[in-house]
């Protein structure tokens, strides 16, 4: 037996195992689906081949392969392997487990790693068990469970591990599994002449819905019940048909637990299907929870929540309509009642929506944090203390005018004018909010009648100064470009990503948090930044380090040098790489190149045709019109100059360029921010002071005298000066063409 075997212990031999238990894959290159945390350049493939694992939970499905990744580290790894089955096994096992580990790494000086299958099912008594030794370090845990492990497995054990969650296996997965266990000589059918029809196989397949399991598991009652006997005579044919495939596989049971993370997230689709107005997939939901067996009085309530939260106004009859198809149920019972279900559900998903109640919660956190308010004369009991304290004085009453309505305010005074419900466009409340409004209004202005606004904020000493630090600080400008950059990138947890960045440093750190289960690949011209980068992160462990790469040659280039063993990105986060380069189409096109078919480049550069103009901040005087017209000349030409890669560019230019690089350019925003800047001489020499670049390349084709009298100006007036100094940054995303991403 191999070594997985005897560390899991099995006590068949492969020959009397389950087929499918003998198509277990042994190693990573023969483990099928999950290449979302398998593929190459993932973070646990990584850990697994470099035999660097830390705790972890498997979380996914049955049949996706948890258990078999276990086996699959177990052959890979040196470290002592134990396992147990949270189902089987109580503290008395774990305490036996944890006394092997001490025992091997105090006669051995090996760790140990624990698998725990069904990990779920331990109670938090076991868990806690098993808790110190896992901070301690005597023990790797690796746990498999079908349920959130958010929901199921004790909090401390969930922050000493990292959370892999497994999806169900594709059609294809399905397929290539199948093949593999009808030709694989020594552990499937290979040595038998087997003729599975397509039909047969697609059926097998669909009605696995992702399990492995069940579909090796049906292939092997269709193989070996199809004969008279088995194994069959040699040479004789097993065939399999459809009739056989349906035989094989019954009817699949419903994945759901009324206690578990299915319950949440179905209930959740069908919550989030009737809001959004789909009554197909509201019907299919239904559908799911009502097989499952899901309480049809739990469904009831959330439709009755959702009849006021979500429909509210726009349609004032939702909410006794659920109440009645609910209260028909409770008279009809199953299965009859499910056409009260459908029917209320198909009304919900029908009907017009509005969720204007929810101003209800505004005025309840007004209520909560802000001080308490006192309650208006006019609007208190006048049946106690109207002689006294004159309480009810000035009360209007509704029903003695017209309408049955009167202007007047009656929120305290210190709230006149907030407004709390705003009524939607939709349904019922269509035509109630315009009378709504129209009433509002005639409120304000009674109430503007009543007490006159009165502006109480003085700006206190050093005020002024206080907003001066805080404009001149950088640091929000450049917070708010990260967060408008990631934003736009919708980096998952395992995705590859590329950062090349001048200078670099700014967005891989987020780029690390956004992907700990993929790998960040950064980008950067100098050693001198690649060692601020190391510097950086030393505190991280090398497996969730950036991978560096240093130079100045093409992009493609550094990363066909770094042989990462990919070649191709999910997403690219790249900020001003465009820059000054003449060769901006280029760039472009190493960007496509490197872009995985699907994937985003996210890129923000300066954008400096719209950048600061000198004549917005010189105090000229009225006699000097003709001055400020001349520069703001020289300016025009400046900014627009065709032979400047740095300003001979826009959005136009650069969709084109874009597209001709065999990228689509897409969400183009312009980011403009101003910060305080206080202007030096130097400053305007280095600007106007160079007849052969900037301001002074162009101030030398106006006539001397004039160009002279502007130097002359600028250097008056400009150093010395605090000034908005505006910064206008062009944010974008980029795909592949013809590709969505």
């Amino acid at each position: 037996m191999n070594r997985a075997d005897n560390l899991f212990e099995a006590a068949k031999s492969l020959h009397d195992e389950p087929l499918a238990a003998r198509m277990r894959p042994r190693t990573l290159d023969e483990f099928v689906g999950q290449e979302h945390i398998l593929g190459p350049g993932r973070l646990l493939r990584r850990a697994i081949q470099a035999d660097r694992l830390s705790s972890v939970i498997f979380y996914g499905p049955p049949g996706c392969g948890k258990t078999t990744l276990a086996r699959v580290i177990a052959n890979h790894t040196k470290s002592a392997f134990l396992s147990l089955n949270a189902v089987l096994s109580g503290v008395q096992e774990v305490r036996a487990a944890i006394e092997k580990a001490r025992q091997e790494m105090a006669y051995h000086g090996r760790r140990t790693i624990l698998f725990v299958d069904e990990v779920h099912r331990w109670n938090k008594a076991q868990q806690d068990a098993l808790l110190p030794w896992v901070e301690n370090g005597t023990v790797i845990l690796i746990g498999a469970t079908t349920q959130n492990p958010y929901f199921e497995v004790n909090s401390a054990l969930i922050s000493r591990s990292r959370i892999f969650q497994l999806k169900p296996l594709t059609r294809q997965h399905l397929r290539t599994i199948a093949e593999r266990a009808l030709s694989d000589p020594e552990r499937g059918y290979g040595k038998y002449r087997i003729i599975l029809d397509e039909d047969a196989l697609e059926h097998l397949i669909t009605v696995a819905d992702g399990d492995a399991r069940t579909l090796l598991s049906a292939i092997e009652l269709a193989v070996e019940t199809t004969p008279d006997t088995f194994p069959p005579p040699e040479g004789e044919v097993i065939h399999i048909t459809r009739e056989v495939a349906e035989d094989s596989i019954q009817r699949k049971a419903v994945l759901y637990d009324k206690e578990g993370d299915f319950h949440y997230d179905i209930i959740s689709a069908f919550i989030k299907s009737l809001r959004g107005s789909d009554p197909d997939a509201a019907f299919y939901w239904l559908a799911r929870m009502v097989d499952a067996g899901e309480d049809p009085h739990y469904i009831f309530r959330r439709m009755l929540i959702l009849a006021c939260e979500d429909v509210g106004m726009a349609d004032p009859h939702a909410i006794t309509v659920v109440l009645s198809c609910a209260q028909a149920f409770d008279r009809v019972g199953l299965p009859e009642g499910q056409y009260h279900l459908a029917h209320a559900a198909l009304y919900l998903a029908t009907c017009p929506k509005s969720n204007s109640v929810l101003g209800y919660f505004d005025a309840l956190k007004a209520v909560r944090e802000e001080k308490t308010h006192e309650v208006p004369r006019h609007l208190k009991d006048a049946s106690r203390d109207a002689k006294g304290f004159g309480h009810g004085d000035g009360y209007l009453y509704p029903h003695s005018y017209r309408e049955h309505w009167v202007a007047q305010n009656y929120l305290p005074a210190e709230l006149k004018g907030r407004v709390f419900y705003q009524p939607s466009r939709q349904g019922y409340e269509a035509r109630i909010r315009e009378e709504v409004l129209r009433r509002r209004e005639l409120q304000l202005t009674a109430a503007a009648q009543v007490e006159e606004e009165v502006l109480t904020f003085t700006p206190e000493k050093g005020m002024g100064e206080w907003w001066r630090r805080t404009e001149t600080d950088l640091q929000p400008h450049l917070e708010e470009l990260r967060d408008r950059i990631f934003q736009r990138a919708q980096i998952v947890r395992h995705h590859r990503v590329l950062v090349t960045e001048r200078p670099a440093g700014f967005l891989v750190w987020e780029a690390l948090r956004q992907a700990p289960e993929g790998q960040v690949v950064c980008a950067v011209a100098s050693e001198e930044e690649a060692q601020r980068i190391r510097h950086q992160a030393a505190g991280i462990d090398d497996l969730l380090a950036p991978i560096l790469i240093t130079g100045t040659a093409p992009l493609v280039s550094l990363v066909d040098e770094a042989r990462l063993g990919y070649r191709t990105f999910e997403r690219i986060l790249a900020r001003n790489i465009l820059g000054p380069s003449p060769d901006k189409e280029r760039i472009l096109a190493d960007l496509a190149s490197l872009l995985e078919p699907g994937g985003i480049a996210v890129c923000a550069e300066a954008f400096f045709r719209a950048s600061q103009r000198l004549s917005s901040l010189v105090p000229w005087r009225r006699d000097e019109t003709p001055l400020r017209e001349a520069l703001t000349s020289v300016e025009e030409r400046l900014f627009a100059d065709p032979e400047d890669p740095r300003v001979n560019w826009d959005e136009a230019t650069l969709a084109e360029l874009a597209r001709r690089a065999g990228l689509a350019l897409t969400q183009v925003e312009r980011y403009e921010y101003a910060t305080r800047r206080t202007l030096t001489r130097e400053d305007v020499l280095r600007w106007v002071g160079d007849p052969h670049k900037g301001y002074g390349l162009h101030l030398s084709s106006l006539e001397p005298a004039l160009a002279a009298t502007i130097r002359q100006k600028l250097l008056e007036t400009l150093p010395g000066r605090e000034v908005p100094w505006r910064r206008t940054i062009l944010i974008f995303r980029l795909s592949l063409a013809g590709l969505s991403g």
